[in-house]
């Protein structure tokens, strides 16, 4: 578990370094004309890139498997709640990667694009942390801190490294890298005209 741990905080600086060229370095060099001239729906495009991206974070996940196998041989562990810190992890890191595509859509600069990736997902995980939720405890009323811890990767990441698979948590993620994408869409068709 604490290897898992980690993740979130390692992939909130990582994956927006992998995204921040994703549409940031298309408009910088000008390729970004000819990729919108494409016969090609803008939906595509944001798809494409963001799978690509998103399939580097996988391999960078699959390379720590032989972690898994090393547990195995010394001991004895719960290989259904790794299993599914796994997929959490994987789900998460589709989060992420969804977050600095859409903030690379909005800028031409990749650093402002990385700036801006890690500040909201910064914001999106610290919202987990006990201290930020005891804060928005004392400070509102107990349903919209809730309401407000329920916006955080982290509590829908900590169910799956406690072995829980929660649909909630599953539909979190997947709304998120759907809203990001839209997002990222709309920013793209934009410069497109329309």
């Amino acid at each position: 578990s604490a290897f898992f741990a980690f993740h979130p905080w390692l992939f909130m600086v990582f994956l927006p370094a992998i995204a921040m060229r994703l549409w940031a370095e298309e408009t910088r060099s000008g390729a970004i004309e000819l990729l919108l001239t494409l016969p090609a729906p803008t939906w595509s495009l944001v798809v494409g890139k963001y799978l690509a991206a998103w399939t580097v974070a996988a391999a960078a996940l699959a390379l720590t498997f032989p972690l898994w196998i090393t547990v195995n041989v010394l001991g004895t562990p719960d290989n259904a709640a790794i299993f599914t810190a796994y997929l959490s992890s994987f789900l998460m890191a589709g989060a992420y990667i969804a977050i600095g595509s859409a903030m690379s859509a909005l800028t031409p600069a990749q650093i402002v694009a990385f700036v801006l990736a890690v500040l909201v997902s910064f914001l999106l995980t610290a919202l987990g942390l006990p201290l930020v939720s005891d804060f928005f405890a004392g400070a509102v009323s107990g349903n919209v801190a809730e309401a407000i811890l329920r916006f955080s990767i982290l509590y829908h990441f900590d169910a799956a490294q406690r072995g829980v698979v929660e649909l909630r948590s599953v539909f979190y993620f997947v709304s998120l890298i759907g809203l990001c994408l839209g997002f990222t869409a709309v920013a793209v068709d934009a410069r497109r005209g329309g």
